[in-house]
């Protein structure tokens, strides 16, 4: 008889209308099949999944955890303090699922639980700021609050739109910040109304706003910052540029790198994975490489449109009428390929929801902590984090910490 394999099981009972509750039994059916002794933690308030990680998960083989990208973070993030890191599986319940969707895990949390089964492990790069986790986005400037000051209501009616229209309420009083950053030997300095630090082939459910060539495990971030617009026209061309998706070379800098220092006049709010993640003046973003492993879908089946598309026109529309045609990557995770497999995952996603009514209020876990309100924000150090620049490291002795790690 074989040995059991352990398993850690965190879930947000509240994330996405809770919708887990119903599919428990089959996931973990899925699970027990699969041959593993489990142990299940529902999470019960903000941080609680951070510190089951941190004092459980050594004794374990494998993580399981299932909500938005506010349980990811945390689950990462306790991982990332743990000595002894175990691979992670994951089932989004969140609305945009930015992160899940790069790695081509289903929405489907009973297809994504038998990935966790299936799959195989993908060591990905992780972020560091200030010494803080961060699994795919820190940002700052413009919508960045949105995700933890929209309504929760609006959230339950519009779904990721109520995301849009709440950050477009903003654009009449867009606020600059002077910033000198530093990556690579190069300076630069500058205002800027929005900057985004990603490893994600999509942020907010958009493609295409970081690199069309993103890779996971590359050491790299791809780096967008937006400068401030000197006129009305400039504003509204910079909007152009973010609703088609594009990158405006006249008013955004783009680049990739590992690391880069940022030291700015103001103390800037940032979010992190949609987190308040603190207000800063100085800080060092450091890409983390391969320090997580987590479970994808061991091979990507993707579907030949074109190719049925051409045999359905050629023979009238019968032959391959209702079939699919699949062939096997022997890469998953590689340039072109991940974008394709997004797009695949999108598009399963939008078919879920049409044939459930559209589930807006997956984006429950959004903002503050997948629906746990952190009321105390208290205060960090962000000091001899950049050496230097003195008139900026003087008043560098405070920040909220709104995503503590203790």
């Amino acid at each position: 008889m074989s040995v059991s394999k352990k398993m850690l099981f965190i879930y947000n009972p509240k994330a996405g209308k809770g919708q887990i509750k119903n599919k428990l039994a089959e996931i973990l059916d899925i699970f027990t099949k699969g041959g593993y002794e489990i142990t299940i933690y529902p999470t019960q308030a903000h941080l609680d999944a951070l510190n089951v990680v941190k004092e459980k998960s050594a004794s374990y083989d494998l993580l399981v955890c299932s909500g938005g990208d506010g349980t990811l973070d945390e689950v990462v993030s306790g991982m990332m303090m743990c000595q002894k890191k175990i691979p992670i599986g994951y089932l989004p319940t969140g609305s945009t699922n930015d992160f899940a969707n790069s790695l081509k895990i289903s929405k489907n949390i009973i297809k994504a639980a038998q990935t966790v089964v299936d799959g195989q492990p993908f060591p990905c790069d992780i972020g560091m700021f200030n010494g803080n986790s961060f699994v795919y986005i820190a940002a700052f400037g413009i919508f960045t609050d949105v995700s933890y000051q929209t309504k929760q209501e609006m959230k339950n009616v519009l779904g990721h739109l109520a995301y849009v229209l709440e950050g477009m309420k903003r654009l009449a009083t867009v606020k600059s910040y002077w910033m000198h950053v530093e990556h690579d030997g190069v300076i630069i300095e500058d205002e800027f109304i929005y900057g985004m630090i990603t490893n994600s082939i999509s942020v907010g459910g958009f493609k295409n706003l970081t690199d069309p060539n993103v890779l996971l495990n590359d050491g790299l971030f791809e780096v967008t910052l937006i400068k401030r617009p000197k006129t009305a026209f400039e504003l509204q061309e910079i909007i152009a540029a973010l609703l088609l998706e594009e990158v405006n070379t006249e008013y955004m800098l783009s680049f990739k790198t590992s690391k880069l220092k940022i030291l700015s006049s103001d103390w800037i709010s940032w979010t992190l994975d949609g987190e308040f993640g603190g207000e800063h003046n100085n800080l060092i973003i450091e890409n983390n490489h391969e320090a997580i492993s987590f479970i994808i879908p061991s091979k990507k089946r993707r579907k030949v449109k074109r190719i049925a598309a051409a045999a359905y026109t050629v023979i009238g529309g019968n032959a391959f009428s209702g079939e699919e045609i699949f062939e096997e990557d022997e890469e998953y995770i590689s340039g072109e390929e991940m974008e394709e497999g997004a797009a695949d995952s999108d598009a399963e996603n939008y078919g879920e929801d049409m044939d459930g009514g559209f589930d807006a209020s997956d984006l429950y876990d959004q903002g503050e902590s997948d629906g746990y309100v952190d009321a105390d924000k208290t205060r960090e150090t962000d000091e001899d984090t950049y050496e230097g620049e003195d008139a900026f490291n003087e008043n560098a002795a405070r920040s909220y910490e709104g995503r503590s790690a203790e």
